[in-house]
């Protein structure tokens, strides 16, 4: 399609949705000021999914007003008015602003240089501050919709005025636009926080925003898990530690996090001394290193910790258990010699491999490098960056390069997996540390007899837990596999008559070590039945008359091949037991 540009040029672009979308929120903002004179304009860029605007208008909007404005932009796309662009001086461009009562945009053109020429869009009476590219003519944007009202601050800033943003999407035509669609419901039956309510895994409530609460069921599933996260890491040869909660500021400090993240930690004072309450477990990781002796024959050390962290969210950020304040990281740190490098990247690159395929999910990798706000010498960042590259392309990964967005004190490795209905998630990374080991002083013993600086990796697999409880919930939309399910398997008795049998196979279930939960209530069994299938439980046993009778057997119905017919209790025992040990493997 064409587009065009503030300079006035009229050009092909192969990108055609960013143009359509951007497009889209100006024509979202004239309808809005068509129906609601008076509005101020603040921001409306074109974002990965649509669009947005964020407006402030008194007394705000509310959802049922989106049908309005989608109306009113349908007008304006079916009116097919010309767009135009032109520019003006700074200080003309401000009087303009203000003439029009557009607040905002005088903030923003403010902000731009002395001599900037400021570019306009204007399509029939509505002019907008943009730096375009746009489509032609209105009519360009043939498939859109209005999905969601939010708030937010001018300016990302929270002392400052809380905008209305209204969120939309726009495609090139209805098909794609209708896919989307479809996707966003089905996003809307997975969503983490409605089914951790109803199947009763967690809560976060006014009293505690952003700190999750783990309920009986949820923790079941948090500590299958960690004990799954436990049974690889020994197997790898870690050790687990444990270090502090709440450490002195100093510490942080040395570190480097108190000059880089402090806007992200909470502090306490305890006996007039400041402390911190630990963000991150590297530094922790490091004095256990410390707190001992090496000689380069223990090298590679590999210490895991299952650590509480605590970062301070804005408000408007929190979402479920996706974006928290408080969370446990599977951290592990491997101090190394710089000879194992790779083969400890590789190591940590298999065991990531063999977690998410477990799950299901597909991944793909990036390679991110130095950020303007870092620590250490070019050297060393070119030394940790080629290490990270080398071992990528010894195991034949592709990857892509995200240039600037490593940690302060390293270049890392980001996983990013995909889950059941194409979604990404950054979960696990690598990352490479020549810095703290420096700032700690730490060193081992070479063969030399010498001291030497170890290397050191930080990574984590499933990054947050509470983050990865929330994508496997959605992931799998609450129906999850036999060996992570909280109740494996759940006891339906027929009558009253075969209550008494539906608790001796209870008993033998539990002594088998399954997890397991019985419903001998006064109902009928279709009720039961159907209570249980919400409730996403993998197997439900049906005990009537001619199970009791028999004494035997038990009438399986699976949670997603439905009826399974009538088999041995012991039988079925053995499946369930096989099934929870391969983890659902073949």
């Amino acid at each position: 399609m064409k587009a065009l540009y503030n300079d006035g040029s009229v050009r092909e672009t192969d990108d055609e949705l960013p143009v359509i979308r951007h497009t889209a929120s100006h024509i979202l903002a004239q309808a809005v000021l068509r129906l609601y004179p008076g509005t101020k304009l603040a921001i409306g860029p074109a974002i990965d999914d649509g669009f947005y605007y964020d407006l402030d208008k008194e007394g705000g909007f509310v959802p049922e007003d989106l049908e309005k404005i989608e109306a009113e932009m349908k007008k304006i796309v079916k009116e097919n008015l010309k767009i135009e662009t032109y520019t003006l001086p700074r200080a003309e461009a401000i009087e303009y602003m203000k003439g029009r009562g557009e607040i905002y945009k005088v903030e923003l053109i403010e902000d731009l240089p002395e001599d900037a020429a400021i570019s306009f869009y204007k399509q029939g009476e509505f002019v907008d501050l943009c730096a375009g590219p746009h489509a032609l003519y209105t009519k360009a944007v043939k498939a859109f919709k209005l999905t969601s009202i939010a708030g937010a601050y001018w300016r990302g800033n929270e002392k400052n005025k809380m905008l209305t943003r209204i969120y939309g999407t726009a495609f090139q035509d209805k098909e794609s636009l209708d896919d989307y669609l479809k996707m966003l419901e089905e996003i809307k039956k997975r969503d983490h926080r409605r089914l951790g309510k109803e199947l009763g895994l967690f809560m976060i409530i006014d009293e505690g925003p952003g700190f999750p609460f783990f309920l009986p069921k949820g923790m079941v599933l948090k500590n299958t898990l960690i004990d799954y996260w436990r049974g690889i890491h020994q197997r790898e040869g870690y050790y687990e530690i444990s270090t502090p909660l709440i450490m002195r500021k100093q510490l942080w400090e040395q570190s480097g996090h108190w000059d880089h993240y402090k806007d992200n930690m909470y502090t306490t004072t305890i006996e007039e001394e400041d402390f911190c309450i630990k963000p991150m477990n590297c530094p922790g990781g490091v004095l256990t290193y410390k707190s001992a002796p090496h000689s380069y024959k223990d090298l590679p050390l590999k210490l895991g910790e299952l650590g509480i962290v605590h970062r301070h969210e804005r408000s408007g950020t929190l979402h479920g258990l996706m974006r928290v304040r408080c969370f446990t990281q599977d951290d592990a740190h491997i101090f190394m010699t710089p000879e194992q490098i790779t083969q400890e990247i590789k190591g940590v690159v298999r065991i990531i491999n063999e977690v998410y395929s477990l799950f299901g999910f597909k991944y793909h990798v990036e390679l991110s490098t130095r950020p303007e706000d870092s620590m250490g010498t070019d050297e060393e960042w070119e030394a940790a960056t080629n290490g990270l590259r080398s071992a990528l392309e010894e195991l034949g990964l592709d990857y892509v390069v995200n240039e600037g967005d490593g940690a302060f004190y390293g270049p890392k490795i980001d996983f990013h997996l995909e889950d059941s209905i194409g979604r990404t998630w950054q979960c696990g990374t690598i990352q490479l540390d020549f810095q703290m080991p420096q700032r700690f002083d730490i060193h081992y013993i070479g063969a030399d007899g010498e001291k030497h600086r170890p290397i050191m990796i930080h990574r984590v697999v499933f990054g947050s837990i509470e983050r990865f409880i929330g994508i496997l919930i959605e992931h799998y939309a609450g129906k999850f596999p036999a060996w992570l399910a909280p109740v494996q398997v759940k006891v339906l008795s027929v009558s009253e008559k075969s209550r008494p049998y539906a608790s001796k196979v209870l008993d033998d279930l539990k002594a088998a070590g399954i997890r397991c939960e019985i419903d001998n209530r006064d109902e009928k069994i279709g009720y039961k039945i159907r209570e249980a299938q919400l409730e996403k439980v993998p197997y439900m046993l049906v005990l009537g008359e001619k199970e009791s009778e028999d004494g035997t057997i038990v009438a399986v119905r699976s949670r997603d091949k439905g009826d399974l017919g009538a088999v041995k209790t012991e039988e079925f025992i053995k499946n369930v037991l096989a099934e929870i040990a391969s983890k659902g493997k073949e």
